[in-house]
């Protein structure tokens, strides 16, 4: 029960940070922008792209080419003469204001991440202090190891990558610091003294 409720403390701290982060602060849009025309643009995308759901790099590099010289030299030429996007597509519309299922995902998936972060903490030490040590330390390697190759080889821009880095670190800074603190006093209730 001292693990569950930790978890749950866990994940809704982040779960209200993120909520807080995207509608309140610039964080999750940070570099987003309308599009010129978006009524040509997705004309475009609906008449260029397959009508399934995938990620669309453009220009488009086929493995297939790898190994053949002239190919790939054509492509380098076509790739710095053209504009790049990374594309997340989907050929059927959805809408964006019925997020129940997706506040529920988000929720699930913070509060998973909370406990994996709650058994860590349960091996290197409980407490407010060392919580947020741990959190922050997943934050941080959760933005290096998701964030930073996405803006590395996809091209995501400087400042949406510097605003996830604030959004993870200090979202699961104050989710650890918030579990770390709730299995520290359950630690001191029953005569355990917690690692700060």
């Amino acid at each position: 029960m001292r693990i569950a409720i930790a978890t749950l403390i866990g994940g809704l701290v982040m779960f209200l940070w993120g909520a807080f982060a995207h509608m309140v602060l610039p964080l999750g849009e940070m570099s987003m922008r309308a599009p010129l025309d978006e009524d040509k643009v997705l004309s475009a995308l609906h008449d260029g792209l397959p009508a399934e759901h995938g990620i669309y790099v453009l220009p488009h590099y086929d493995m297939a080419m790898h190994g053949d010289d002239k190919a790939v030299a054509a492509f380098s030429a076509k790739a710095k003469a053209s504009p790049y996007a990374f594309i997340v597509y989907s050929p059927y519309g959805k809408d964006p204001m019925a997020m129940g299922a997706n506040l529920f995902h988000q929720w699930l998936s913070d509060t998973l991440a909370a406990l994996i972060v709650v058994l860590v903490m349960l091996r290197a030490g409980t407490g407010a202090v060392r919580g947020l040590y741990v959190g922050l330390a997943f934050g941080v390697f959760s933005w290096l190891s998701l964030s930073v190759p996405y803006w590395n080889w996809y091209r995501f821009p400087g400042a949406f990558t510097a605003g996830t880095l604030v959004e993870q670190a200090f979202g699961w800074l104050i989710a650890g610091a918030a579990a770390g603190w709730w299995l520290g006093r359950r630690g001191r209730s029953a005569g355990i003294k917690p690692m700060a």
